[in-house]
């Protein structure tokens, strides 16, 4: 992924308004993020408990996604479909997303199972580890990985304008 803005990451909110785009919180650490290893950028909100938010490169543009979620976790093993790695505990989360457009706009939403800390890319490219528990042992390639966390993520938000 290539380096984005404040500005860009303002701009690219496809599921909520202008006003709680210009609101949310944006990551300060922006000029230290490894963008060279990141699919998309997934930070989570240090001052609304349960929330987090994504921006997605899909093609020349950038689709960024407000979520909700419940913090604590369940305690069990749960398994991210993005990138297919297996947590314990809180490690992954029903992450909730309202429907872009008129859909969003009556209540409708849309979730996925994702890693609480949205660190996806890492755990792909094996920067990144789970906590605790055995991961699951894949033949795939760290590129094959990488590819199915670009192909599932842009998925999801494609699916957010149907």
């Amino acid at each position: 992924m290539v380096p984005v803005t404040e500005a860009d990451i303002r701009a690219s909110f496809v599921n909520c308004s202008k006003g709680d785009a210009k609101r949310l919180s944006i990551p300060r650490d922006l000029s230290d993020r490894p963008w060279q290893d990141l699919d998309f950028l997934g930070w989570g909100d240090p001052t609304l408990r349960g929330r987090c938010y994504i921006v997605v490169p899909i093609g020349d543009e950038l689709a960024g996604v407000a979520f909700r979620y419940e913090t604590g976790g369940t305690g069990k093993a749960q398994m991210c479909a993005i990138c297919k790695t297996t947590h314990t505990g809180g490690g992954v989360s029903l992450m909730t997303a309202q429907k872009a457009g008129e859909a969003g706009r009556r209540g409708n939403t849309i979730g996925i199972y994702m890693c609480t800390d949205l660190a996806c890319s890492l755990y792909a490219r094996n920067k990144r580890r789970p906590s605790a528990g055995n991961r699951y042992r894949e033949t795939l390639s760290i590129e094959e990985r990488v590819d199915r966390v670009r192909e599932n993520i842009t998925s999801f938000v494609t699916g957010l304008s149907t």
